[in-house]
């Protein structure tokens, strides 16, 4: 993917991992998304239960140690990683935390030399979030080949992060479950959701839409004409009170990374 740029909303670019959930390509599709949002170089996922117990779900990126980071920080880091303290304190609030803007002093030495010195990160950027009794924790890090992030590249992870929290933290509750994006998406047009409001043809349409078709393509793959792609579009996005493919996709994203009692 290409990266996106300065004032572009990120929405439409996390859709691919919306639709990952559950599936092995996860991991690859959340580094990919991450890179088109920011060039994020390497994402790392904890789990908390407890202050005093971690567990590394996910590494993905172009950091070679990174599973020795992962289990380096379950076995013993955690502990010292000042984020933990917010993130225990901010427990009872049902929303994504996002951590503060990184700062190498914040952590103590020998975190320092393993995770920001020999695994060359010198930046990042994290939010967590709670689901029940488990914290979805998601860090997402810029090493020393890619320098630390723009303004504008901070400006749009940290405008990101809590919805990408929140899939990743669906993805943690499906994992290892194979569900089909067309089923995802069926979910969303099913009676009695938002989206239930539309005629069949305006349905098929948008579901096209959030899967990544153009309007050409959306034409040939329906039979029919151009125009009537627009039409049926105009009267979808007037249906949901909205105006453009970004809010659909928020639309889309905001129900499929609803919250879901765990078991």
């Amino acid at each position: 993917m290409a990266a996106i740029g300065p004032g572009v909303d990120a929405s439409g670019a996390v859709s691919a991992l919306v639709l990952a959930i559950g599936r092995p390509s996860f991991p690859d599709v959340l580094i990919d998304t991450l890179r088109t949002v920011a060039d994020v170089g390497h994402c790392m996922v904890f789990t908390f239960e407890s202050q005093r117990s971690a567990r590394c779900l996910l590494s993905a990126g172009n950091i070679a140690i990174g599973p020795d980071l992962g289990a380096a920080y379950s076995e013993h880091f955690y502990s010292a990683d000042p984020n933990r303290d917010m993130i225990f304190r901010q427990r009872a609030e049902a929303r994504p935390i996002l951590l503060p803007n990184f700062a190498r002093r914040m952590y103590p030495k020998g975190y320092r030399k393993l995770f920001f010195e020999d695994s060359a990160i010198v930046d990042k950027a994290a939010t967590a979030i709670w689901v029940g009794d488990h914290c979805t924790y998601v860090n997402f890090y810029r090493t020393a080949a890619q320098g630390g992030f723009a303004p504008d590249e901070r400006q749009r992870i940290t405008a990101a992060a809590p919805l990408i929290g929140a899939i990743v933290a669906r993805h943690g509750q499906e994992r290892g479950a194979a569900i089909d994006p067309a089923d995802k998406l069926a979910v969303l047009f099913a009676a009695g959701g938002p989206l239930s409001v539309l005629t069949a043809r305006e349905k098929d349409v948008c579901r096209r839409i959030l899967e990544g078709f153009s309007s050409e393509a959306i034409a040939g793959d329906l039979g029919i004409a151009l125009n009537s792609v627009f039409t049926y579009r105009k009267r979808a996005y007037e249906k949901l009170g909205i105006a453009s493919q970004n809010e659909l996709f928020a639309i889309a994203l905001r129900l499929m990374t609803a919250p879901q009692p765990l078991n």
